[in-house]
């Protein structure tokens, strides 16, 4: 029996007004959320509050789920994406110390712009999350688009 497995990861969205915080990888897609892979035995949650801790060198529990996206890649197969609220940064904006490892900026990004900052699919997904940090409604993406209609 051939069963599929996905990859999980966990991002953090930061929000303050209308803009978002991104972080630039040194690898990959360039502008990213904090986030990162799912460890084994690691919930969701958790690992977002791993990886906030090592990107940004602070400590922050996530608060609670915007966005569930199913999101296969034809190179690196079937992932699972969590963005979680980690709520406003506040003081430890300051705090922050990039793990110089993978990371190289930081930035706030108006949501109105993050479509030119991000490749598409994180767009999509990252809109939805900002929606849902606004409403208090979790999404369902495939992905990054909510169910529904096809276009």
């Amino acid at each position: 029996m051939n069963v599929g497995r996905a990859r999980l990861a966990a991002g953090a969205l930061f929000v303050r007004g209308d803009e978002i915080l991104l972080v630039h990888k040194t690898y990959g897609d360039g502008w990213d959320l904090p986030g990162g892979y799912v460890e084994p035995g690691e919930a969701p949650a958790a690992a977002c509050r791993r990886e906030v801790g090592e990107e940004l060198g602070i400590d922050r529990v996530a608060r609670r789920l915007l966005v569930h996206d199913w999101a296969p890649n034809p190179g690196e197969g079937d992932k699972v994406l969590y963005v979680f609220d980690c709520g406003e940064l506040g003081a430890d904006e300051r705090a922050i110390r990039l793990q110089e490892s993978e990371l190289d900026a930081w930035r706030w990004v108006a949501i109105a712009d993050v479509g030119a900052v991000v490749i598409p699919r994180l767009a999509r997904r990252v809109r939805q999350a900002h929606l849902a940090h606004i409403d208090g409604l979790p999404r369902y993406l495939e992905h990054g688009r909510p169910l529904g209609p096809v276009d």
